[in-house]
């Protein structure tokens, strides 16, 4: 019998939001390399080369959206993703996200998402969408930057058995008193109910 995979969804580890898909991603791909240059040195055929830097991870997917049965617009599910493209006012950058499916996880901005449409209703609203999109992989800096940059994003933690909100603000926040921050910012419902695997982005700022 085939196990069904959780559905994957996508972090937004600013706001806290959680994101699902409507239906899992058949494959994706990831690229990385390095950046090699050349060296020009008169007479020689072959060029040496040397080490420039490391490229960023991407995360290549296509995402499905069908909303033909409801009659709804399908503009409404896919322009949460595209959404995330659009900075932020406070970083003038767009957020750092964590896109999740199963055990693999992806620390990520968004860098692109094509929509393409291909069924509507006789009233032209569009009820079925493809959505090719990619993740760059997001590298934490110890140094707060500013001006375009990424600026102190919020911890990231997941969860594993004996976990508790009381305990992770009392390990992050420095006061086991502050869980009720986690909660709200994570929308959990009962915190005696945290499913092992699921990430919780752990808030920053002074004490509310």
């Amino acid at each position: 019998m085939a196990v069904q995979l959780t559905r994957a969804f996508i972090v937004n580890t600013r706001s806290g939001e959680h994101i699902p898909v409507m239906y899992n991603p058949e494959e994706y791909r990831i690229e990385q390399g390095n950046e090699i240059a050349e060296i020009g040195v008169p007479g020689l055929a072959t060029p040496p080369i040397q080490y420039v830097r490391g490229r960023a991870r991407t995360l290549n997917l296509e995402l499905f959206f069908d909303t033909y049965e409801r009659r709804t617009d399908v503009r409404e599910h896919t322009r949460r993703i595209v959404g995330l493209l659009d900075p932020e006012p406070r970083t003038f950058a767009p957020p750092v996200l964590l896109f999740v499916m199963g055990r693999f996880s992806f620390e990520c901005v968004l860098a692109q998402a094509d929509q393409h449409m291909s069924m509507f209703l006789p009233d032209g609203t569009p009820v079925r969408a493809r959505l090719v999109v990619r993740f760059q992989e997001y590298a934490r800096v110890e140094t707060e930057v500013r001006g375009g940059l990424f600026l102190a994003p919020p911890t990231l933690h997941r969860l594993s058995d004996g976990d508790t909100l009381s305990g992770l603000a009392g390990i992050y926040l420095g006061d086991p008193g502050r869980w009720r921050e986690i909660a709200d910012h994570n929308d959990i419902a009962d915190p005696l109910r945290l499913p092992p695997g699921q990430p919780v982005v752990i808030p920053t700022g002074d004490p509310r």
